[in-house]
């Protein structure tokens, strides 16, 4: 109201309170239609920001034509409604329409991509038009400057013309300052959110986090650079997948070599992972063990598992195929197959570099047939100097070599196996590993009867 009375001499003419409610008025019927037009599920906030305009610059024109045809105003007062209505819509509708994307990024909504809208573009549309509409306020206000003081004549002395028309520009240009501060630190706080989503999940993924996306929230170079970031995801986890599905096959192919030397099946390798995984998932509730078997580290023991004996390529096949009883000199040439295995890893590491699960297949291989009060072999460790990796796959083999029958032995029940292995507490196996058997044994008859010898 301020503004018509300022460039539009003509709206002085009605009273006050005629005034007011036409305004009134006409911003509750705007507000009723824009309740109706905008859908609270818009997504496009280009769409919106159209809608508001099309509301401001509609209601405008309704104005100047009410005005022209109930009280014969001038078309040129008319025109100036039409611009002053439509340059207070251009700055609200852009307003709304950077909360809405402020909304949108906060609330991580996917964005309408009807229409790309650069970001470099908007910002010389919003500067372009804040420039324009600045001007055109100005030249009317101007323009209508002259009128009033063609009207006024000698009324007023030189100085209160000037005051009272520096006032006016004042008015304007805090009204200018205002909106322009506004639409600046909205528009600066939504390019630091797209920013801080993007950095965010980069860190994430940084940091091993593979499952995560950058949420699409804008219509832009943002939502493209988004899109682009999940796509580059979605390849690398793709590539991680195959990666780690090539890695596992070489795995059970290089194991089953190494069993089939041995007059065992690939079963035996299937069972004693899963049983070193049904132990290490039990442990993790145990403080003494929560650091070291941790999800991904549970996950690599897990994975490294088979390669336990892959030592045994290296031994003699009079040795390793003689069904009876090893001779004391035998038994010694058997008892290398654990450092073996481990040269072959580091062999294998020496090409491709240091990989953690190699740092468990090194270990798995070196010292499964050490025992806790340090009688076994190669190396004679002792307690919490055996690898928690090994100490699992101590209790997983000896296990599953007493329920399945070899060439030198039948295959015994689970109770008897159970029993050699409680005799073994503390001398041969870690306690608290053999606890953790006995509260999962039944977990262990499952596993042996899924993957039963065919």
């Amino acid at each position: 109201m301020i503004y018509g009375i300022q460039v539009c001499p003509f709206l002085d003419s009605l009273e006050r309170q005629l005034l007011a409610s036409i305004i009134i008025g006409l911003f509750a019927a705007m507000f009723l239609v824009r309740k109706i037009a905008v859908s609270p599920h818009i997504t496009n906030p280009i769409k919106q920001f159209r809608i508001d305009m099309a509301i401001f610059v509609g209601g405008g024109v309704a104005l100047a034509t009410g005005n022209y045809i109930t009280y014969d105003f001038p078309l040129i007062a008319g025109f100036r409604v039409v611009i002053g209505l439509s340059l207070l819509g251009f700055f609200i509708s852009l307003l709304l329409l950077l909360q809405k994307e402020q909304q949108m990024i906060k609330q991580s909504l996917p964005s309408s991509n009807e229409q790309y809208s650069s970001i470099a573009k908007r910002i010389q549309t919003y500067t372009f038009c804040l420039l324009a509409s600045a001007t055109v306020v100005m030249i009317l206000i101007i323009y209508k400057d002259f009128e009033w003081l063609k009207e006024v004549g000698g009324q007023y002395s030189f100085e209160q013309a000037a005051t009272w028309i520096l006032y006016e520009f004042l008015f304007v240009a805090t009204v200018f300052a205002t909106y322009s501060f506004y639409i600046t630190r909205y528009f600066s706080q939504n390019i630091a959110l797209y920013f801080h989503r993007q950095n965010s999940t980069l860190k994430k993924l940084k940091e091993g986090v593979r499952k995560i996306q950058v949420p699409v929230t804008a219509s832009n170079e943002f939502g493209a650079m988004a899109e682009y970031t999940n796509h580059m995801i979605d390849s690398l986890n793709c590539t991680e997948i195959t990666l780690e599905n090539t890695r596992d096959a070489a795995i059970l192919a290089i194991a089953s070599l190494a069993e089939t030397r041995d007059n065992e099946t690939g079963a035996h390798i299937l069972r004693t992972q899963e049983y070193v995984y049904a132990l290490g998932l039990y442990l993790q509730g145990n403080p003494r063990f929560s650091d070291e078997l941790s999800p991904k580290n549970l996950e690599l023991i897990y994975k490294s598992a088979p390669l336990h004996d892959i030592g045994k390529v290296g031994i003699p096949d009079a040795i390793l195929l003689k069904p009876g009883k090893l001779t004391v000199e035998e038994f010694e040439v058997m008892k290398a197959h654990p450092s073996i295995g481990r040269r072959a890893l580091e062999k294998a590491e020496e090409q491709v570099g240091e990989l953690p699960f190699l740092v468990y297949a090194k270990e798995i291989s070196e010292s499964h047939h050490e025992k806790w009060d340090g009688n076994g072999y190669p190396a004679g460790l002792k307690g919490d100097a055996i690898p928690i990796s090994a100490r699992l796959m101590a209790l997983a083999d000896v296990y599953d070599a007493l329920i399945t029958k070899r060439v030198y032995k039948p295959a015994f029940s689970h109770e008897k196996s159970r029993d050699i292995i409680l005799e073994g507490k503390g001398k041969h196996f870690d306690p608290d590993i053999v606890d953790a058997f006995v509260a999962i044994e039944n977990r262990f008859l499952q596993i042996a009867k899924q993957h039963r010898d065919g």
